[in-house]
This record gives structure tokens, C-alpha cells and sequence, in this order.
């Protein structure tokens, strides 16, 4: 199984994978903590303390526009914060 669809890549997420060896992933909403840590143990060859999961619900907004109301929404994810053994490191952008 596919549970991990990509890397998060954003300043709170960079942040966290200096300071505390966390890394963030986007993965599947069936995914559970078992087969997260088993898929970034195998696809990244690191030792893997702990996981952690956030389901990430949909925004809603409305426009007021000339012809009349509109709705949307983003859709929703599931998020994983990945915390590696001390001395594990991942780099997304080393070409491999």
C-alpha cells in the first residue's frame, strides 16, 4: 500500500525538521500510525520514534458576486508528523 502521497514542504514544517528531527507528510485518510511508520522506515532507510496524525478539515468561503452567491471548498487531508531516532535525517531535495 501507497500511504504516503508527498512531503510537506513549508517554513513550520523546515522548522521542525531542524530543531526536533519531525518531518511532515501528506498521506492517505486510510493510512493508520502502523503503516506510516513502516512505508518512511523502508522508502528512506531511517529509524522512525514516533508518528503523529491530524486529520485537516475543509475551508469554506463564500463570494458575493454579480451573480449572486457562491460556495466553495479546499479539500480535506491527513497529515503525518514523522519523528525520527536521533542521527536519522531526511533531504528532499538531494537528487536521487
Amino acid at each position: 500500500m501507497n500511504a504516503l502521497l508527498k512531503p510537506i514542504i513549508t517554513e513550520k514544517a523546515t522548522r521542525d525538521s531542524e530543531l526536533m528531527n519531525c518531518y511532515t507528510f501528506e498521506v492517505t485518510k486510510s493510512a493508520n500510525k502502523v503503516e506510516i511508520k513502516k512505508e518512511v522506515e523502508s522508502k528512506y532507510a531511517v529509524k522512525v520514534e514516533k508518528v503523529r496524525t491530524i486529520n485537516v478539515r475543509s475551508d469554506r468561503r463564500i463570494r458575493y458576486t454579480k451573480s449572486g452567491i457562491q460556495y466553495a471548498k479546499t479539500n480535506s487531508i491527513k497529515k503525518a508528523v514523522v519523528k525520527l531516532a536521533e542521527g536519522d535525517s531526511i533531504d528532499f531535495y538531494a537528487n536521487s
